[in-house]
């Protein structure tokens, strides 16, 4: 993978011949929050995750050649910011994302987030992105790649308890990778239902609001949470599960913040994405350190079985983890050519004489003042 624009012309990049105006290698392709948008309605949503889905399946089967760590978390009473970084050895990538559920009482998002792909041999960037929504379209689609494989073949039927920003594009990744086709709507805020189901009716879902977590789980097949709480919940209890059923857990993501009842994690099959970041953040920080659990990476690999029987429960406990948006922003840069849908960020300084930074500097200006 190169850079977008590394042999462009003055011309060719909107640059005059200036020798102050900016190189083609300090261009950096910039995908705004306007440009992600259309981009993302240019190819369909739809579309787009499945699309996504591919380019993360595609990861996870190369899982080994992966650098891999814990997210790096800075904690508050009122959330979290993360830096979530890897590389495959060729390229590396990192995510900067925030969690505060308590910013919509604010007018603010509860997860915002932009992210940067780099050629690892000579460290420049190939793209520097936003991802708040990219976040969310990575989330679905790791969801339903997930219960592609572990749900039952013939689930078509899924209750969404959290009604909020992530909800309305789970339930469209479950549509596009295993179509699902009946919804049983959830929130404690009836607001937020009635948002989600509003925004998913011209997709033709068979929509049921419900008014409890335990209506809407009655007769579904995949059982998804994705509540914003920061705290230790109970949304699903032990005697609302039945045989069966496929739970996508999404919203437990840190420390102290879960959604599920103990009880149920111990008659499932639990399937993670890494254990050392799930054990601190997943719906298994209930649990002991050494409960089995098992790499979703090595379902895919044919290592380790996934659903057995079809009375098994299966639990996806994501938490959500930096390959996924390795994969992401590989998708969005091997589509930049194609849509142009983005800017030119003069990001980099590159003067002509590497060594020479301060001239470059002093020339701009004709000289640098000392008041």
């Amino acid at each position: 993978m190169t850079a977008l624009f590394p042999t462009a012309s003055p011309a060719s990049t909107g640059a005059t011949a200036s020798p102050l105006a900016p190189s083609p290698l300090a261009y950096v392709p910039f995908v705004s929050v306007d440009k992600m948008m259309r981009l993302v309605t240019t190819i369909g949503v739809e579309t787009f995750l499945a699309e996504l889905a591919g380019y993360i399946e595609a990861d996870f089967r190369r899982w080994e050649s992966f650098d891999k760590t814990v997210r790096i978390p800075a904690h508050c009473a009122q959330g979290v910011i993360e830096l979530m970084p890897t590389s495959d050895g060729a390229l590396y990538g990192f995510k900067y994302v925030n969690g505060h559920p308590g910013n919509t009482r604010d007018g603010r998002q509860t997860v915002t987030a932009f992210g940067v792909l780099s050629d690892l041999t000579n460290g420049y960037p190939l793209l520097f992105s936003e991802m708040t929504i990219l976040t969310a379209l990575r989330t679905a689609a790791t969801s339903a790649m997930a219960a592609r494989i572990l749900a039952r073949p013939d689930a078509r039927c899924m209750a969404l308890i959290g009604n909020g920003a992530q909800s309305e594009f789970q339930a469209l990744a479950f549509r596009a990778l295993l179509g699902v086709t009946h919804l049983r709507l959830f929130d404690i805020d009836p607001k937020a239902t009635e948002k989600c189901r509003r925004n998913l009716a011209p997709f033709g879902f068979d929509i049921r609001t419900c008014d409890s977590a335990e209506a809407a789980v009655e007769g579904a097949d995949i059982l998804t949470t994705v509540t914003a709480d920061k705290k230790n919940a109970t949304i699903l209890s032990d005697n609302m599960i039945g045989a069966g059923v496929h739970i996508n857990a999404v919203g437990g993501d840190s420390p102290g913040k879960t959604e599920l009842q103990r009880e149920i994690l111990t008659r499932a099959g639990i399937f993670v994405e890494y254990p050392p970041q799930t054990r601190i953040e997943g719906e298994i920080q209930q649990l002991p350190e050494d409960h089995p659990v098992t790499e979703l990476w090595r379902v895919m690999a044919g290592e380790c079985p996934g659903r057995t029987s079809a009375g098994q429960i299966t639990l996806f406990d994501s938490v959500g983890f930096a390959i996924e948006d390795f994969a992401a922003l590989r998708y969005v840069h091997d589509r930049l050519e194609r849509f142009g849908l983005f800017d030119k960020l003069d990001l980099l300084a590159d003067p002509d004489d590497p060594r020479d930074l301060l001239g470059m500097v002093l020339r701009s200006t004709g000289g640098l003042s000392n008041t």
